[in-house]
């Protein structure tokens, strides 16, 4: 089983994936990973990693968000992070990560920094209006 549990919503035009566990070598790297590149597969290109529940990380699960940076960027998308824990945070800071990364401290931040048509956030509203 792994350390990591992996959540995907929808917010006006923006895949917002909570993270509650652990990022670190082995599975949860991995199916980090792959949840990204599933999501392009999907269409989905603008991402937005909410690390507020992670717990620990490791550098292979910082490659691992690095790979999955790669591969939404390399689709036309874009992987953004929010909520960074303060050992997250001091470690993108050791790793000068914060130079590659748009960091938010908010959700709300972090998806209207996205670059979203109009049509496709007033469809995404009236999805979330009607739940």
């Amino acid at each position: 089983m792994s350390g990591l549990n992996i959540n995907k919503r929808q917010v006006n035009g923006v895949v917002v994936v909570d993270l509650d566990g652990r990022i670190a070598l082995g599975e949860s790297n991995t199916e980090l990973h792959q949840s990204l590149r599933q999501l392009v597969a999907e269409g989905k290109k603008n991402v937005l990693l909410n690390l507020s529940k992670v717990t620990a990380i490791d550098s292979s699960g910082l490659g691992s968000i690095v790979a999955g940076y790669s591969t939404l960027q390399a689709a036309g998308g874009a992987l953004k992070l929010i909520n960074l824990p303060e050992r997250v945070s001091d470690l993108m800071t050791i790793t000068k990560l914060y130079t590659v990364f748009d960091i938010f401290d908010s959700e709300t931040a972090g998806i209207n920094s996205f670059d979203i048509p109009d049509d496709a956030v007033t469809g995404r509203l009236d999805e979330a209006a009607s739940a």
